[in-house]
């Protein structure tokens, strides 16, 4: 039988995520924890000195007469994902893709005077990381919230059966895990899930599946999905074929 694993992330993230499950011989089943709804929210006029962003979301939702009243603007992003959004939407990245939001903050101080003003282009449920990076190196920050991943109240049923037949589930955020958690007892498969094996990106990440008792928790060596998915096959092993 061919191992389950489970993925919380939003449907665009979990399609990424199942296909590099599938390489290693495992199953996804999709069950989101959250949605992704665009916002009515358009970018401020004014004068600003770069954009910024950190989700290759924040360019799905931008609309087309926006993209091209930014596109003047120098555009600076965390992650590669993110860059390869903005291309896609026609906008271009100034330079090569952060690694983080401090790595961003430190070129953008070396690149900005003082009080320069940037535009992040951003979502509504988001860590407050970026712009306290930035705001730390002296830099003007207005945030545009452009898209909201909002909860999902139940899975369906035919979701909730497919989350008990898992063998493990994989986790990305704080958040989605501690959603995955309520709406699992919301199913009634909290004593199930808490059975499963859990792999976190982050020790931050499996707080809430520690809290309701799960039994077997990993978390990642570093918190990128390759180390993730390196965490997955040591414990899982290679999936049996058959």
């Amino acid at each position: 039988m061919i191992r389950r694993i489970a993925l919380m992330r939003a449907e665009d993230d979990a399609e990424a995520t199942a296909a590099a499950l599938a390489a290693r011989g495992f199953e996804a089943v999709i069950a989101p924890a959250i949605e992704i709804r665009a916002l009515p929210a358009a970018p401020p006029e004014g004068r600003f000195d770069a954009l910024v962003a950190a989700s290759p979301r924040a360019f799905h939702a931008l609309g087309e007469a926006d993209r091209a009243r930014l596109a003047t603007i120098p555009l600076y992003v965390v992650g590669a994902r993110a860059a390869r959004a903005a291309r896609d939407t026609g906008l271009a990245v100034a330079g090569d893709a952060a690694a983080d939001a401090a790595a961003l903050a430190e070129r953008l101080a070396r690149a900005l005077p003082p009080g320069a003003r940037l535009l992040y282009l951003a979502g509504r449920d988001r860590k407050p990381t970026l712009e306290t990076a930035l705001a730390a190196a002296g830099l003007v920050v207005q945030a545009v919230e452009l898209y909201a991943a909002e909860s999902r109240e139940t899975w369906s049923a035919g979701e909730a059966r497919a989350v008990a037949a898992c063998d493990g589930a994989l986790h990305y955020s704080h958040r989605t895990a501690a959603l995955a958690v309520a709406l699992a007892a919301r199913a009634g498969l909290a004593e199930r899930f808490r059975a499963i094996a859990h792999f976190c990106l982050s020790a931050d990440v499996a707080e809430p599946l520690a809290a309701d008792g799960a039994a077997r928790i990993v978390s990642a060596d570093a918190p990128d999905e390759a180390h993730l998915m390196a965490a997955l096959e040591r414990a899982l092993g290679p999936s049996p074929k058959g």
